[in-house]
């Protein structure tokens, strides 16, 4: 028997945050999102196995993981073994589930599909985005340099001595205003919550998990990034440049010295870059994981109904285009 509860705090979390192993599994990354004005439902469910839980948003009878932009990605925390306790129970409280993105290296994605169907809902798993990774597999940066494409290396070779970098173990007021001022020159859209992020930055320095870089020009802070280290992982969170400095390629050259610190010094096994497909992102990174959206509609319910047809007829054209 599967015990089911549904919570409005992500205090409860608490309950199974020892399983988190990651930024974006632990009740404070969650209550961030909750302060920035997110509404969580934490579903909590438990069995033999321990606690389990999702941490979601119920808007307009649709419920979805709770996330934001910032999110590398979502899954259950704790065991899966009552995942199909709360997929049943949330059939009473909306028609449609959204998941997303959701990793499947660690079997999240298929068992989470899993127990939606068991549970009788209507379910469809389609990649929605990427997850670009490098396992260091044990070498040195050197080694991991010598590996990447040529253009990269003479650009470093050419472009290292123009700029003064420095990078933080620590959340750094005055570096972190640098880095506001670098993103609003970038090619990068407008941030998406700022305060959020300063928050979660400064989280991380008094964890002391922060790497924060910064390159400067004739004393100007040209390019900056946030990384996190934590459990033999670094997490690439945020980087830019100013678009006036592109020709010093003050970008590469920061961040070949941060890859340099987390493989040489921090030991990493994995440097995570995000979601995202950029081009750039392959030339550092070694592995595409693909990231996956779980999208759950209850037949039972009429509301579910024109979704369903609209999925069928998808399905339909598909068949037609492929015969």
């Amino acid at each position: 028997m599967v015990a089911v509860s549904y919570h409005d705090t992500v205090n409860v979390l608490q309950a199974v945050d020892a399983a988190a192993s990651g930024p974006f599994d632990r009740a404070e990354w969650f209550a961030l999102l909750a302060k920035s004005g997110a509404k969580p439902l934490v579903a909590l469910a438990s069995d033999c196995a321990g606690t389990t839980a999702m941490v979601l948003s119920e808007t307009h009878g649709d419920i979805q993981s709770l996330r934001n932009w910032y999110t590398f990605g979502w899954r259950p925390l704790g065991p899966t073994s009552a995942l199909g306790g709360i997929a049943a129970g949330l059939r009473s409280r909306a028609h449609r589930v959204t998941l997303w993105p959701v990793p499947d290296e660690d079997g999240s994605a298929a068992a989470l599909a899993a127990a939606f169907r068991t549970a009788g809902w209507r379910v469809t798993v389609e990649q929605c985005d990427h997850n670009h990774v490098l396992p260091v597999r044990g070498r040195s940066f050197a080694e991991y340099w010598e590996g990447r494409p040529g253009q990269m290396r003479t650009t470093l070779k050419r472009k290292a001595k123009k700029v003064e970098v420095a990078i933080l173990d620590r959340f750094d007021d005055s570096v972190w205003s640098e880095y506001e001022a670098i993103y609003a020159e970038s090619w990068k859209p407008e941030e998406g919550d700022p305060a959020l992020l300063r928050a979660f930055a400064e989280a991380e320095g008094e964890a002391g998990r922060i790497r924060l870089g910064v390159a400067r020009a004739e004393g100007q802070a040209v390019a900056a990034q946030f990384w996190t280290v934590e459990s033999g992982i670094a997490y690439i969170h945020k980087l830019a440049h100013r678009e006036s400095a592109k020709p010093l390629s003050a970008g590469t050259t920061l961040s070949a010295a941060l890859f340099e610190r987390v493989i040489d010094v921090d030991r990493v096994n994995l440097v995570d870059f995000g979601t995202g497909n950029d081009p750039y992102k392959r030339e550092w990174m070694e592995i595409d994981r693909p990231r996956y959206r779980i999208d759950c509609l209850d037949p039972r319910q009429p509301a579910a109904w024109p979704q369903l047809a609209r999925r069928g007829v998808r399905a339909l054209a598909r068949g037609l285009r492929a015969s």
